[in-house]
């Protein structure tokens, strides 16, 4: 499922993104590195892509020939029923 990075709301799975794309709740960018596949804040210029130019701004649309919209997975109430749980036993101790 694809999320848009500024509003974290699901954007259609069959929605073709290109560098004018908004995002159909927020109106913000979506072919932004924030969206991106290779997007890493630990990868040298925050991209992957060891090929991608650099983009000075990270949540505007640019011209890069490398995106490809990150997949997200929809986190269920369970799992995240799971992850509090978790945290709070290990605060408890």
């Amino acid at each position: 499922m694809k999320i848009c990075s500024h509003c974290r709301k699901e954007i259609g799975t069959d929605t073709i993104v290109v560098r004018k794309s908004i995002c159909p709740k927020c109106s913000s960018d979506l072919h932004v590195c924030l969206n991106c596949r290779f997007y890493s804040e630990s990868a040298h210029n925050k991209c992957a892509e060891p090929q991608a130019e650099f983009q000075r701004s990270r949540d505007r649309a640019n011209f890069c020939d490398y995106f490809i919209f990150r997949e997200a997975e929809a986190a269920s109430s369970q799992d995240r029923a799971d992850a509090l749980k978790s945290l709070d036993d290990l605060f408890r101790k």
